[in-house]
């Protein structure tokens, strides 16, 4: 990775993450000040090097970039709200997890106290930090982000998404929409495997071939959900229906959990009762995009 090592930078929060942060700018040569409010977290950070920042408003003036990383977005705003706390000309990442509206209302709250400020999502564990394998997602002024495009390389694959504050936290759950869903889908199969014998491991790699396959779809099927049309070029809603209920009658025929594909299928149905079985899957775009209470 590409970065310039001779900007300052400020970590605070010093979880678990927030270590891997501070870690990852001090390996690669940045000037590194952190700040947590249980001090022996940074125990190990300043024996390599790291400064301890006696107050956030010390750590603060200390980076040219601040990296924020705790509990929550009203841990961020408790921290930097505080007495004599100067954000004025402070440029701000914030890295904690949250709701995209409360990423872009704490945007607005930053940019009203002079700070300038990007929101993002880290798609790793702590310990991929500071390898290719750690994507970080940032949303905000785009200007702001090139600026700085150098310096964050230091943690991972760093991503621009757009000026709006929130996709950062929009595409974090739409990931994890992703991760449970496979998860999910291969566990379901594991167990329908698992009364014939068949353990996770040898499933594991048909299972492994099967989500690349369906992966390849997505391209195409995006198409037809952005321009409104889903021609069944593949198979037709009520065609892929009646798997389901093969896949709910089977579950239950050799005594696993059924939740799973019923709930699937019962979007299905309501979607073919709207008219909708002779066209392709992703016209269920539909059931996703309607918020019910039942």
């Amino acid at each position: 990775m590409n970065h310039s090592t001779d900007t300052p930078v400020a970590v605070i929060g010093l979880g678990l993450m927030g270590q891997a942060l501070a870690g990852a700018f001090l390996k690669a040569g940045h000037p590194t000040t952190v700040w947590n409010r249980t001090t022996s977290k940074a125990d190990h950070l300043v024996a390599e090097g790291a400064r301890l920042a006696p107050t956030v408003g010390d750590a603060l003036e200390a980076g040219s970039l601040t990296i924020i990383c705790v509990t929550d977005y009203q841990a961020v705003r408790e921290l930097l709200g505080g007495t004599g706390i100067e954000l004025n000309g402070t440029m701000l990442i914030n890295l904690t997890s949250g709701s995209s509206a409360q990423a872009r209302e704490a945007a607005r709250w930053a940019e009203q106290r002079g700070a300038r400020y990007l929101d993002g999502a880290i798609m790793a564990i702590p310990r991929a930090i500071g390898t290719t394998e750690a994507v970080i997602l940032h949303s905000g002024p785009r200007s702001d982000f090139e600026a700085h495009r150098s310096t964050l390389g230091a943690l991972g694959t760093v991503t621009y998404l757009g000026a709006d504050h929130g996709l950062a936290s929009l595409y974090d759950v739409a990931g994890l929409a992703m991760m449970w869903s496979v998860l999910n889908a291969w566990l379901q199969g594991t167990a329908l495997l698992g009364t014939a014998g068949v353990d996770a491991a040898t499933y594991a790699p048909f299972a492994r071939q099967i989500a690349a396959g369906v992966a390849e779809w997505l391209p195409g099927y995006a198409e037809q959900i952005d321009s409104g049309s889903f021609p069944a070029e593949v198979s037709a809603l009520e065609t892929d229906a009646r798997a389901m209920a093969h896949l709910i009658e089977e579950s239950e025929a050799v005594g696993v959990n059924a939740e799973l594909p019923k709930l699937i299928k019962a979007m299905a149905d309501r979607s073919i009762a709207a008219g909708h079985g002779g066209e392709q899957y992703p016209v269920l775009i539909d059931e996703f995009r309607t918020l019910r209470d039942d």
